[in-house]
């Protein structure tokens, strides 16, 4: 025990100087290793530091106080919640009845003599420096104790008079505003001074305003109904305070009886056993978790996942271990020619793994640590919200410290055992034998080749399992990194059609396989990752583009704004028409039931809604089938259902289904069939869908008590209302209205007695407006203070040829670097036929030329096996994919889904252009790199005798 101890102290003491003595070489492995380890040590930190505990997150949520409590619109009935407050159901079971709905009474709900503080939410538009900005108006006496922690104040103070608020500092930003400025709301003239400003912990990206209770929120949702426009939308909480044990969770189920939700500290803090929990007990609910099964999947990917991260590393840093072990030949000969044996040299050359691990280890993990902790707030900012703390775990860090430990050794190993079966007369003489390639190897190899691709396949085929797929692969993968040494060998025999410098190289590549391969490998691990992605993006993106539904022809512009009954829309038609290439502009009007500032499905007494009457004959079976006594079909008369004319739906959708307008219209939507021209001009309605069509008459249905409408629809009756009947020109089916369903001229809507409302334009263009274009417009609406809600139809746009691009990249740094150490190890070895070459009268661009094509070679030979490797798991997932989109379209059919879904198209597509990057620059590049960096010249020295 104690001459083992020894020798290895022994043989760290040398690694750690030849680690020292050869920085470079040092540093490259210290760096590939150091790497990884940075990135998973900060990403470590960083998640652990912004996974908040119990406490900290009712802190941010409750402020002192123990529990919040709030509505949750059921009218009061008894309910029950969830213990974390983010689920309840009635307790009572309304199958055939009305859903409950109303308000409920808070106060009524709070313990007898709790504390409360009452906390408001709203949201209106403010004015900053840029225009009109969306916010959330919060009203809370935050110099109250019990509100500590919600917020956090960052300058001034906090409000406490009518005309004061405090901001939030994302506000101040967005806006162009400080503490100082004065802010006023759209639709109030009421001035608010900024006293403060302030972030919340949870959500740093928040733009609000906070005011004291009853000074904002009513005045603005008075003066807005008041000019007709939509209110604040307030909502009210209350953070109650009870002192003792804090609000317990039979405190909690009390409240529930009331029809009111609590979140408790005490709860969070203690949860309760799911028995103890009435919501997990009805049907339908229970406390979901993840599967053990859905666990062990993740830890399997997770594990492949590292696993090929720790090849690819062991890979790229064995060839080095190996040029080390070779500049230490005479090192280590000298070792056995003093009684050192075989396992002496081994524990030389794996300490050196050993050495340059731990100081990766310990590296990586330090400047994981000093990263995050200087881009705290880069990080906090990045996910929104602060860190609870910076939360350091001994133990996780010690874990990813002992990868960057595993892998150096496991980078030493085959280097290792190769230095050890040199002669000891080999090693001083510096002569290099001749060894023969493992026979068993590349029979392994093909073996779990063949194994890797049959399970991929079957996988793809037979199940909907992802995670086989990606077994399969990785082993289909890992045979052929196995196959490199014979699949070197083969490449060989292409170097008689090749000049003389490139089959030196290869040649040279070929009698040294040991080297070459590792290097080939690591390419091949690189290009197949990034040939697998690529291919699985191309092909992504090619079904995307497919699957994309235009909402407007191409480079067609609309603009659409119902507030305040359309007074802004003149302005907001205008000014697009100024700074847009506009050539035909159609102004649109929407139907207003009420009066014309009664919104779509607006909730404002008086107000109501309109909706396409489809005649009883027209309309598809299965929208009953829902309905309390109807008839129930099977999948198979589902299916066949499916196919009926009035069961197909429209894949495109429009914020309004029926638009005032005139033919002006058509022409923007590129419809140009004059009957349907002539038709909207002669005063007839257009209609785009046939189902809504009897007699060649339409109708609207006018419903003004929205309250009993909710309530037949939800009994499957036919809602009340005034129809309104027009004559209608149906449009053929090759028209395209984008998601229009009907077109009204505006005389047949006055002369029906209908409400209209301007609504905004539609707007055909020469060309597609540019970014210039678009920000001018964009400053004019910020000048006019109007939320335009504008369009502008571009087409299907991809962000895949900047992912292609990147692993492009990315592959081609991998490879130059894999194709680099191998160079480099090269030039060891071949360093006596250099100077020999040298001594004879050779060019000095001979060394040059064979050093950029043996990195050629290598570079060239991994990419072609890493391109042909990394198509299969893409073709893998995608028919995963494709059997899976296969089965929810088979389910969506049998359960009468089948006129809203399509065939599944799940295309495989080979992305050439990354491909031929990969195949062609990439090796070209190595080779002109290596060739650069290449001294020509050298000193001529003696060779060793023999």
């Amino acid at each position: 025990m104690n001459r083992w101890y020894h020798s290895w102290v022994a043989a760290v003491r040398i690694a750690r100087r030849d680690a020292w003595r050869f920085k470079g070489r040092s540093s490259l492995v210290l760096a590939m290793i150091a790497l990884p380890i940075l990135g998973v040590s900060a990403a470590d930190l960083t998640l652990r530091s912004a996974e908040l505990s119990a406490g900290q997150k009712m802190e941010r949520e409750l402020g002192a106080a123990d529990a919040r409590m709030s509505d949750p619109g059921m009218g009061g009935v008894p309910i029950h919640q969830s213990p974390d407050g983010l689920n309840s159901n009635p307790a009572k079971e309304y199958k055939d009845g009305e859903w409950p709905s109303g308000h409920g009474d808070i106060r009524a709900a709070i313990p007898e003599g709790a504390k409360t503080l009452k906390d408001s939410n709203g949201s209106g538009k403010l004015r900053t420096a840029h225009g009109l900005l969306n916010t959330v108006i919060h009203e809370l006496d935050a110099t109250d104790p019990m509100a500590r922690g919600i917020m956090t104040l960052d300058q001034g103070r906090f409000p406490d008079k009518a005309g004061e608020v405090a901001a939030s500092t994302h506000f101040l930003e967005t806006g162009g505003l400080k503490v100082g400025s004065v802010v006023t709301a759209r639709g109030l003239a009421t001035e608010y001074r900024i006293v403060g400003s302030y972030e919340l912990p949870d959500a740093l990206k928040s733009d609000e305003v906070l005011a004291p209770p009853g000074t904002f929120l009513a005045p603005l949702d008075k003066a807005l109904k008041a000019d007709g426009l939509p209110g604040t939308e307030t909502s009210s909480t209350y953070l109650v305070s009870v002192g003792g044990d804090g609000f317990t969770w039979n405190m909690v189920k009390e409240v529930n009886t009331q029809g009111i939700m609590a979140i408790s500290r005490a709860v969070a803090l203690a949860p309760p056993a799911d028995s103890e929990v009435p919501l997990y007990q009805q049907d339908g609910w229970s406390n979901y978790e993840q599967s053990a099964a859905s666990e062990a999947a993740a830890l399997a990917v997770v594990g492949t996942v590292v696993g090929l991260a720790i090849l690819e590393i062991c890979l790229l840093a064995g060839p080095a271990f190996a040029v080390g072990a070779r500049r230490s030949a005479r090192q280590l000969g000298l070792v056995g020619a003093n009684g050192g044996d075989r396992r002496h040299i081994r524990a030389i050359v794996l300490s050196g793994g050993l050495v340059i691990g731990f100081a990766a280890a310990v590296l990586g993990t330090a400047l994981g640590l000093l990263l995050t902790f200087a881009l705290r707030p880069v990080l906090e900012d990045y996910i929104g919200k602060r860190f609870g703390s910076f939360d350091v775990r001994p133990l996780e860090l010690l874990g990813i410290g002992l990868v960057a430990v595993l892998t150096g050794l496991l980078a030493a190993v085959v280097p290792a055992i190769t230095a050890s079966r040199q002669t000891v007369l080999a090693s001083l003489t510096g002569r290099r034998g001749v060894r023969r390639s493992s026979r068993v190897l590349p029979v392994i190899g093909l073996i779990a080749a063949g194994l890797g691709i049959t399970i991929t396949l079957y996988g793809a085929a037979a199940t909907d399992s992802v995670v086989i797929v990606a077994g399969g692969s990785a082993l289909a993968e890992l045979g052929i990194v196995a196959l490199t040494p014979a699949l070197v060998g083969l490449f060989g025999k292409t170097g008689r059609w090749l000049p003389l410098s490139p089959r030196l190289a290869l040649r040279d590549a070929v009698r040294n396989r040991g080297r070459t391969a590792p290097a080939v490998a690591a390419v091949l691990a690189a290009v197949a990752g990034t040939v697998a992605v690529a291919t699985y993006a191309a092909s992504d993106d090619v079904q995307q583009r497919a699957a994309y539904q235009p909402q407007l022809p191409h480079g067609a512009v609309t603009v659409l704004n119902s507030e305040g009954g359309g007074r802004d829309v003149p302005a907001l038609r205008a000014a697009v028409q100024k700074h847009f290439p506009v050539d035909v502009r159609a102004d649109v009007s929407r139907i207003a039931v009420g009066n014309a500032n009664c919104a779509p499905y607006s909730e404002v007494k008086g107000c109501g809604r309109y909706e396409i009457f489809t005649p009883k004959d027209n309309r598809c079976a299965l929208w009953s089938e829902d309905v309390p006594g109807s008839k129930q079909f099977t999948a198979d008369e589902r299916r066949k259902l499916a196919k009926d004319w009035r069961c197909k739906e429209a894949r495109q959708y429009s914020e309004y289904d029926v638009l005032v307008a005139d033919e002006k219209l058509l022409s923007v939507l590129a419809i140009d069939n004059p009957g349907v021209v002539n038709a909207l001009k002669s005063g007839k309605a257009i209609s785009f869908d046939r189902r809504d069509v009897e007699n060649g008459r339409i109708g609207i249905k006018l419903i003004t008590d929205t309250d009993k409408a909710d309530l037949m629809q939800a009994k499957g009756k036919d809602v009340p209302g005034e129809i309104k009947s027009f004559p209608v020109h149906q449009a053929p089916e090759s028209a395209t209205a984008y998601g229009v369903q009907i077109i009204l001229p505006e005389q047949a809507a006055k002369a029906a007695g209908l409400i209209t409302a301007p609504v905004g334009a539609y707007f055909s263009t020469d060309k597609l407006p540019d970014s210039t274009q678009q920000q001018k417009l964009d400053a004019a609406l910020d000048a006019l203070g109007v939320d335009g809600g504008l369009y502008v139809e571009k087409g299907y746009t991809s962000d895949n040829s900047i992912v292609l691009l990147a692993l492009t990249v990315f592959a081609g740094l991998v490879t130059i670097g894999a194709a680099g150490i191998a160079t480099g190890l090269a030039q060891t070895d071949a360093e006596p036929d250099l100077k020999t070459l040298a001594a004879v009268g050779a060019p000095p661009r001979v060394r040059r030329t064979l050093s950029g094509f043996q990195c050629g070679v290598v570079a060239a030979m991994g990419v072609v096996l890493g391109s042909a490797a990394g198509v299969l798991p893409a073709i893998g997932l995608r028919l995963t994919e494709e059997r899976q989109e296969l089965k929810w379209y088979e389910q969506s059919l049998d359960a009468g889904m089948g006129g809203l879904a399509e065939a599944p198209y799940v295309p495989i597509v080979i992305p050439w252009e990354t491909l031929a990057a990969l195949l062609v620059a990439v090796p070209v590049g190595a080779a002109l790199l290596a060739a650069l960096v290449t001294r020509s010249r050298t000193a001529v020295a003696r060779r060793a005798a023999g």
